[in-house]
């Protein structure tokens, strides 16, 4: 049975509560991150967190411990369950309050570390490619709440990706309400041109990913390639020479097709292949922690 830590304790798996007044449950009232641990480094640790703290100050939610303390908290939550690879949810609740919206009536804050092993899309796809959509349902606009606070609250990702599991597929593409493409439901998304490298910048509105910024500086750059942040149609798109999404769950995945249209030849193509060998490349030698 897996330990997690919940507010400065490690508990079994089934005693890991939350009360039902905490705004985390009852409005979607926090913030999350996931993150990747390879071979006992937790890959952009300190990316994450400071993520993590931006995500805080936007809500305004006074975290209940420190970043160096949420660190430690997330190592020895790995040592706990003898993990040395896997996928950890660090979560950030509003904490127990009153039924009504008033977020500071809520006088401390939860924060929760889970450790556990994750596999977003089956090993075929990452050979072959993906199939996904293009949802119907746009990115929620920054004004209303912006994409890049990474909030408990996902369900406009959640109708999107129920979208994309009643058409048979694992992810869908998001635009945003200008119809510009903005990112997937869990997953940024870069095309290949060439030898240019694609991707749309933060007012498309999307989450800023650490996988994305890895991809963006310092494996394209590796591999001799530059990564251009571009506000993008789906017709651009659709005649890319390649797809691929990159997550913290998923890694650096290739997209065979998007709806009916094929992309390139429709196999995974040879940059993105590139780039998925130097990320494996470098998380094996030593995943960096900065």
């Amino acid at each position: 049975m897996a330990k997690v830590w919940i507010d400065g304790k490690l508990v079994e798996q089934q005693d890991a509560k939350i009360s039902v007044f905490d705004h985390g449950l009852l409005y979607g009232d926090g913030c999350f991150e996931g993150i990747r641990a390879y071979g006992g480094r937790v890959l952009k640790l300190r990316s994450h967190l400071q993520r993590m703290q931006r995500s805080a100050e936007a809500i305004r939610l006074k975290p209940a411990y420190s970043m160096d303390q949420v660190d430690r908290a997330i190592r020895d939550t790995l040592a706990a369950n003898g993990m040395t690879d896997g996928y950890i949810r660090l979560i950030f609740t509003r904490g127990a309050g009153t039924l009504g919206l008033h977020p500071f009536r809520c006088p401390v804050s939860s924060t929760i570390v889970i450790a556990d092993t994750i596999q977003l899309y089956p090993p075929g796809l990452y050979e072959n490619g993906m199939k996904v959509i293009v949802a119907q349902r746009p990115r929620i606009p920054i004004p209303c709440l912006d994409p890049a606070i990474k909030s408990l609250n996902y369900l406009n990702n959640i109708l999107a990706k129920i979208e994309a599991i009643d058409a048979d597929v694992l992810e869908a593409i998001m635009l945003n309400m200008d119809g510009y493409v903005s990112e997937c439901t869990g997953d940024n998304i870069f095309i290949v041109k060439g030898r240019e490298i694609l991707t749309p910048p933060t007012e498309a509105g999307i989450l800023h990913g650490v996988t994305r910024q890895f991809v963006m500086k310092d494996i394209a750059p590796a591999l001799g390639y530059s990564v251009r942040e571009k506000m993008m149609r789906l017709d651009e798109v659709l005649q890319a020479d390649e797809v691929f999404l990159t997550g913290t769950a998923a890694e650096i995945i290739g997209v065979s097709q998007i709806d009916t249209h094929t992309i390139g030849n429709g196999a995974v193509g040879p940059i993105t292949q590139e780039l998925s060998a130097e990320f494996r490349r470098l998380v094996t030698m030593g995943a960096p922690e900065d």
